[in-house]
Formats: C-alpha cells, structure tokens, sequence
C-alpha cells in the first residue's frame, strides 16, 4: 500500500474514533513541486493528505499551540524536533499521536529552478529514481538523487525515532558524521571564514522566516524584538545580520534537530545550514551527543558528565 493511503487510513481512523481532534499532515500545493501543511479535522477529509517528496516542512512548529490530542505526520528529522519539544515542556507526550514516515529525501526547488534555464515551472513528475521537470520549451529527467536537498543527502536519521504508528518501511540510515561541506568551511583561516559569513550574511533581509521556520525557536519575546534593552539594531546591515544569525544558531546547541527548515525558509538562499550543523558537528565532538535522538536521555546543556572532554575549556 502506497505511503499515502496508509497516512490518510490512519487519520481517518483517529478522527472518526475520537482519539485525536486534528491531524497535521501535508496536503498539494497550488504549484507544481509544492506541498502545505494541511490540518484536517474530519474524517472524510483525510483524503487530503498526501506523501511525496515535496513534504519538507517541519509540522512540529505547529505543536506549540496545541492544547488538545493531535496527530502529526512526522519524519525523522520532525520527531527529533518533537523529542526535543518533549523534553523541554512544550509538547506533552500523552496529547499526542505521532504517524512517523520513512523518508528518502526532499527536493530542493532551487536545484530544480537551475535546470529550467530561467523558464517557469510548468509541470513536474517523479518516476522511481529519475524526476521530470516541464517548462514551456523544454523538458528535462535528472536522477532524483541529484535535486534533494543537501541536507536530506547528510541526513543520518531518515527514520522516525518516536511514533505511535509507522506509515510504510524503514529505509536504511547512514552512518554518523556527515560533515564534509562543514569541514571544508573549518578549514579556512578565521579572516576567510569571517569574510565568507559577511559576504553571505550581507544578503539577509531580516524577515526572520528561518526563526519562524524552526520549531525550537519559540521564545515568547525573541531577542531581536526587544526594545528595552535593544540588543540589536533593526537595520539589516551586515554586523547585526551576523549578530542574528549567531546568537540564533547559539541558542540552538545541544536543541537543532538538523531538519534544515531555516534554510528552506529562506527566500535569499542563505546557506543557514553551513552555521546550525557546524554547532551540531561542535556538540557532537565535544559531548558526543545528537539532539532528539533519545527520548529519556538528558539534553546535553542540562546535565553534567564528569567524562565529558574539558580540551574546549581548560588549556593544559
């Protein structure tokens, strides 16, 4: 059975059983190669729902506000997120019901847009392995592999690690540590790397969609709103651009579920990733943890190891 028709049972089921009261899932886009969130709420709707590889948002961003039993659609980057949620009070476990979904990777729109010369989408279609892409003069079949997303291609979590119910077989996981394109940027010399943040930094508009993409940035008040104090300047100017991005990527140790929504969301392209799996690849070297992986382990910056390595903060 397609991943889809298990997704849509699923929600039927807990809708007409009265187990949940809304199922946050993915419906189709109005564009080709587009999908949105979808929130169905009846029964009869759950024939909305859809599974492909355009479902890349991170639905737990819409858990916060949840007060009663909800279902979500999560793969395994989103039930990271969600386990972190968990553990931080902001979701309770026994008010939600969690459909995870093997995942083989999500298409980058950007990738695909390069391939159409300048034309506009105009249809699009996944055979297996190979995509088809239409403009209004050309058609085009690439191997899908090569327009995912570069962060689904390091994903080492493709797996749900929590679910109530799983919608479809596990696909095989690759093995931890990933980090090439983050340790070519370490290679660079602190003048190159300040340089290289500062040119594509320079591009941000501060529309904050990459904060408001993350289900881990839910502070009531973020800092960059404050007036009193003003810790930032409301000027997109590239000192504040980097002040931003670095605070918010600061904020995220130890928590990133390394989903890539924050990039996905960006309507300039900046490569946020580059600076979240950086903290990702810092904390798993320093405390050999990964964020959402373990539901009854203790996030790192909560708790303290007398074997954690002390090189990053005594000098011997």
């Amino acid at each position: 059975m397609q991943v889809a028709s298990l997704i849509q049972d699923a929600a039927k089921r807990l809708l007409a059983e009265g187990q949940v009261e809304l199922v946050l899932g993915f419906s189709e886009g109005s564009l080709p190669l587009r999908s949105t969130p979808g929130f169905v709420r009846r029964p009869e709707d759950a024939v909305k729902l859809i599974w492909d590889h355009t479902c890349e948002n991170n639905l737990a961003v819409y858990l916060l506000k949840r007060k009663s039993k909800t279902a979500i659609v999560a793969k395994g980057c989103d039930t990271r997120a969600i386990v972190t949620l968990i553990q931080e009070n902001q979701v309770d476990r026994n008010n939600l019901y969690i459909i995870g979904v093997p995942c083989t990777g999500m298409i980058d729109r950007r990738k695909v847009e390069a391939l159409l010369e300048g034309q506009e989408l105009m249809a699009a279609r996944v055979d297996h392995d190979q995509l088809t892409v239409e403009g209004k003069d050309l058609e085009k079949t690439v191997p899908l592999a090569e327009v995912l997303h570069d962060t689904c291609k390091a994903c080492t979590c493709p797996n749900p690690v929590i679910y109530d119910e799983l919608a479809g077989e596990r696909v095989p996981e690759k093995p931890a540590g990933d980090f090439n394109g983050i340790e070519a940027f370490e290679a660079m010399m602190a003048g190159e790397r300040k340089a290289y943040l500062a040119e594509e930094l320079s591009r941000c508009i501060r529309c904050y969609a990459c904060r408001q993409a993350c289900p881990l940035c839910y502070c009531e008040e973020c800092f960059v709103d404050c007036s009193t104090p003003q810790w930032i300047g409301k000027a997109a100017r590239t000192e504040d651009n980097l002040l931003f991005q670095a605070v918010r990527v600061f904020h995220l140790a130890g928590r990133c579920a390394d989903c890539g929504a924050c990039e996905r969301a960006c309507p300039v392209g900046l490569k946020l990733s580059l600076l979240t799996r950086k903290m990702v690849k810092e904390v798993k070297d320093l405390f050999d943890y990964e964020a959402g992986l373990d539901l009854e382990r203790k996030p790192v910056l909560t708790t303290f190891a007398v074997n954690d390595p002390q090189a990053f903060l005594v000098k011997e």
